[in-house]
């Protein structure tokens, strides 16, 4: 299963938030959605490791088009266009195109989701989700703190990302993608991670994740 197949036509997150998870099974079927992602990750030894690169970037796209389903903005928040929502990389693009194959395009709610990629750290409070990747781990503490709290989604793929005020970060255990959440990050830029996203986390840093 391609993961362009699964974003396409895989279960749709939208709306979750309304009636919070209330026994063993519905936590059961959200690891079900990490596992799946993640094995798309575990393929046969024999691949090069451009071929594992590669799906490891689709299968962080897809995730993050999920993040996006499963956080809520300001009703403020402005993006430019009434219609957009804007799903950044700043730098070196690590997808290669994985973000506009996997999610450019596609509907959250009543936005539409439009990739761009940033060559400088002007524009990015213009972004609603905005990715750093691991070429960016030297400059993520100034890059984060020149968003002031804006209401951007930040998520990153560097070790210490979270404890720099970051708010996902993904990592591999195993070869299988996971991530974890710093909730107090979110809160303070008035975004709200969902229960069900925060359940899907590996680690969270912050408030309990059950409140």
């Amino acid at each position: 299963m391609s993961m362009r197949s699964y974003a396409e036509g895989g279960p749709d997150f939208r709306g979750m938030e309304a009636q919070p998870p209330s026994n063993a099974w519905t936590t059961r079927s959200l690891w079900w959605v990490v596992i799946a992602l993640s094995l798309l990750l575990t393929g046969s030894r024999q691949s090069s490791r451009a071929q594992s690169t590669d799906e490891e970037y689709r299968v962080k796209a897809a995730f993050i088009f999920h993040f996006a389903q499963l956080v809520d903005w300001p009703q403020e928040t402005q993006t430019g266009e009434a219609n957009s929502l804007f799903l950044c990389t700043i730098g070196e693009d690590p997808f290669q195109g994985a973000l506009e194959s996997t999610v450019a395009g596609k509907a959250v709610g009543n936005k539409i989701i439009r990739v761009r990629h940033l060559g400088s750290a002007e524009d990015m409070q213009a972004c609603q989700i905005l990715f750093f990747g691991r070429a960016q781990s030297k400059h993520i503490p100034t890059l984060l703190a020149n968003l002031h709290n804006a209401p951007v989604l930040t998520v990153g793929e560097s070790a210490g990302f979270l404890g720099a005020g970051g708010m996902i970060c993904f990592v591999l255990d195993q070869n299988n993608v996971r991530f974890g959440i710093n909730l107090d990050a979110a809160e303070a830029a008035k975004l709200k991670i969902g229960s069900r996203l925060l359940l899907l986390a590996q680690t969270v840093i912050g408030e309990n994740r059950e409140k």
